[in-house]
Protein backbone atom coordinates (compact mmCIF):
# COMPACT_ATOMS: atom_id res chain seq x y z
CA UNK A 1 0.00 0.00 0.00
CA UNK A 2 2.62 2.34 0.95
CA UNK A 3 4.37 1.78 -2.53
CA UNK A 4 1.12 2.77 -4.36
CA UNK A 5 0.34 5.64 -2.28
CA UNK A 6 4.36 6.50 -2.96
CA UNK A 7 3.89 6.86 -6.66
CA UNK A 8 0.42 8.11 -6.56
CA UNK A 9 2.32 11.27 -4.92
CA UNK A 10 5.06 10.89 -7.60
CA UNK A 11 2.11 11.59 -10.17
CA UNK A 12 0.41 14.52 -8.02
CA UNK A 13 4.26 15.69 -8.15
CA UNK A 14 4.40 15.68 -11.95
CA UNK A 15 0.52 17.17 -12.39
CA UNK A 16 1.92 19.90 -10.04
CA UNK A 17 4.61 20.45 -12.76
CA UNK A 18 2.02 20.50 -15.54
CA UNK A 19 0.64 23.21 -13.91
CA UNK A 20 3.60 25.29 -13.16
CA UNK A 21 4.69 24.97 -16.99
CA UNK A 22 0.35 26.02 -18.20
CA UNK A 23 0.59 28.82 -15.82
CA UNK A 24 4.14 30.20 -17.51
CA UNK A 25 2.46 29.44 -20.71
CA UNK A 26 -0.38 31.30 -20.30
CA UNK A 27 1.21 34.09 -18.30
CA UNK A 28 3.38 34.24 -21.37
CA UNK A 29 0.97 34.72 -23.84
CA UNK A 30 -1.21 37.32 -21.79
CA UNK A 31 2.16 39.14 -21.51
CA UNK A 32 3.25 38.85 -25.80
CA UNK A 33 -0.33 39.50 -26.61
CA UNK A 34 -0.51 42.89 -24.60
CA UNK A 35 3.04 44.09 -25.26
CA UNK A 36 4.07 42.88 -28.77
CA UNK A 37 0.34 42.79 -30.22
CA UNK A 38 -1.28 45.51 -28.21
CA UNK A 39 -4.48 43.65 -27.43
CA UNK A 40 -4.84 42.00 -23.93
CA UNK A 41 -6.60 38.95 -23.39
CA UNK A 42 -9.41 39.74 -20.93
CA UNK A 43 -9.34 35.56 -19.66
CA UNK A 44 -5.42 34.84 -18.87
CA UNK A 45 -5.29 36.62 -15.69
CA UNK A 46 -8.26 34.72 -13.86
CA UNK A 47 -6.90 31.47 -15.57
CA UNK A 48 -3.45 32.20 -14.01
CA UNK A 49 -5.04 32.44 -10.76
CA UNK A 50 -6.68 28.97 -11.17
CA UNK A 51 -3.48 27.75 -11.92
CA UNK A 52 -1.88 28.86 -9.33
CA UNK A 53 -4.09 27.61 -6.71
CA UNK A 54 -4.16 24.57 -7.93
CA UNK A 55 -0.32 24.16 -8.19
CA UNK A 56 -0.13 25.54 -4.52
CA UNK A 57 -2.64 22.87 -2.86
CA UNK A 58 -1.32 20.01 -4.91
CA UNK A 59 2.42 20.97 -3.87
CA UNK A 60 1.38 21.15 -0.52
CA UNK A 61 0.23 17.58 -0.60
CA UNK A 62 3.53 16.25 -1.99
CA UNK A 63 5.54 18.67 0.22
CA UNK A 64 2.77 17.10 3.26
CA UNK A 65 3.71 13.37 2.28
CA UNK A 66 7.23 14.11 2.33
CA UNK A 67 7.44 16.17 5.31
CA UNK A 68 8.78 19.78 3.84
CA UNK A 69 6.44 21.85 5.56
CA UNK A 70 7.23 24.49 8.34
CA UNK A 71 8.79 22.29 11.58
CA UNK A 72 10.80 23.01 14.32
CA UNK A 73 12.80 19.99 14.15
CA UNK A 74 16.22 21.39 15.44
CA UNK A 75 14.73 22.42 18.66
CA UNK A 76 12.42 19.39 18.52
CA UNK A 77 14.93 16.78 18.08
CA UNK A 78 17.03 17.83 20.82
CA UNK A 79 14.37 17.54 23.30
CA UNK A 80 14.50 13.96 25.06
CA UNK A 81 13.17 11.09 22.91
CA UNK A 82 9.63 11.08 25.20
CA UNK A 83 9.19 14.60 24.65
CA UNK A 84 9.72 15.12 21.55
CA UNK A 85 7.46 11.97 20.34
CA UNK A 86 4.90 14.21 22.35
CA UNK A 87 5.56 17.17 20.59
CA UNK A 88 5.53 15.57 17.17
CA UNK A 89 1.85 13.93 18.14
CA UNK A 90 0.53 17.04 19.28
CA UNK A 91 1.76 19.20 16.34
CA UNK A 92 0.11 16.49 13.64
CA UNK A 93 -3.01 16.34 15.71
CA UNK A 94 -3.08 20.60 15.05
CA UNK A 95 -2.32 19.75 11.43
CA UNK A 96 -4.96 17.29 10.99
CA UNK A 97 -7.33 19.60 12.79
CA UNK A 98 -6.62 22.03 9.75
CA UNK A 99 -6.86 19.49 7.52
CA UNK A 100 -10.02 18.40 8.36
CA UNK A 101 -11.58 21.70 7.88
CA UNK A 102 -10.18 22.03 4.84
CA UNK A 103 -11.59 18.88 3.51
CA UNK A 104 -15.23 19.87 4.97
CA UNK A 105 -15.53 23.56 4.13
CA UNK A 106 -13.74 22.70 0.44
CA UNK A 107 -16.51 20.52 0.31
CA UNK A 108 -19.38 22.67 1.48
CA UNK A 109 -17.76 25.16 -1.07
CA UNK A 110 -17.76 22.86 -3.58
CA UNK A 111 -21.20 22.40 -3.24
CA UNK A 112 -22.84 25.49 -2.73
CA UNK A 113 -20.39 27.35 -5.61
CA UNK A 114 -19.94 24.06 -7.62
CA UNK A 115 -22.83 25.47 -10.64
CA UNK A 116 -21.03 28.72 -10.88
CA UNK A 117 -19.42 29.61 -13.50
CA UNK A 118 -15.47 31.58 -13.79
CA UNK A 119 -16.20 35.63 -14.69
CA UNK A 120 -14.02 35.69 -17.92
CA UNK A 121 -14.66 31.84 -18.40
CA UNK A 122 -18.20 31.04 -18.79
CA UNK A 123 -17.49 27.87 -19.89
CA UNK A 124 -15.48 26.59 -16.64
CA UNK A 125 -17.74 25.76 -13.91
CA UNK A 126 -16.39 26.79 -10.33
CA UNK A 127 -17.43 23.24 -8.82
CA UNK A 128 -13.90 22.46 -11.37
CA UNK A 129 -11.99 25.29 -9.70
CA UNK A 130 -13.03 24.66 -6.09
CA UNK A 131 -12.73 20.63 -6.22
CA UNK A 132 -9.08 21.04 -5.19
CA UNK A 133 -9.77 21.95 -1.57
CA UNK A 134 -11.77 18.61 -0.57
CA UNK A 135 -9.15 16.71 -3.00
CA UNK A 136 -6.05 17.51 -1.33
CA UNK A 137 -7.52 18.14 2.44
CA UNK A 138 -8.43 14.47 1.74
CA UNK A 139 -5.44 13.33 0.66
CA UNK A 140 -3.32 15.62 3.21
CA UNK A 141 -5.81 14.34 5.92
CA UNK A 142 -4.81 10.90 5.15
CA UNK A 143 -0.94 11.44 5.59
CA UNK A 144 -1.79 13.05 8.69
CA UNK A 145 -3.54 10.00 9.94
CA UNK A 146 -0.79 7.71 8.95
CA UNK A 147 1.74 9.71 10.41
CA UNK A 148 -0.26 10.28 13.53
CA UNK A 149 -0.90 6.50 13.79
CA UNK A 150 3.31 6.37 12.89
CA UNK A 151 4.42 8.46 15.99
CA UNK A 152 1.88 6.55 18.35
CA UNK A 153 2.93 2.94 17.68
CA UNK A 154 6.92 3.33 16.48
CA UNK A 155 9.76 4.55 18.86
CA UNK A 156 11.12 6.83 15.86
CA UNK A 157 8.98 8.79 12.87
CA UNK A 158 10.95 8.46 9.44
CA UNK A 159 10.91 11.79 7.01
CA UNK A 160 9.81 10.52 3.63
CA UNK A 161 11.80 13.07 2.04
CA UNK A 162 14.86 12.75 3.91
CA UNK A 163 16.53 15.93 5.36
CA UNK A 164 14.86 19.52 5.09
CA UNK A 165 15.62 21.65 2.26
CA UNK A 166 18.51 24.13 3.93
CA UNK A 167 18.04 26.71 1.91
CA UNK A 168 21.36 26.49 0.00
CA UNK A 169 20.94 26.56 -3.65
CA UNK A 170 22.86 24.28 -4.21
CA UNK A 171 20.40 20.95 -3.20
Amino acid sequence: MERFFRRFIDLIEWWAVLLLVLMVVVVSLGVFYRYALNSALAWYDEFASYLLVWLTFYGSVVASYRGRHIAFELVVDRLPPQVGRMLRFLSESLVLGFQTVLFYYGWLLNVKMGDETAISLVWIKMGWIYSVLPIAGGLMLIISIDRLVRIAFTAQVQKKGGAAWSGSSSE
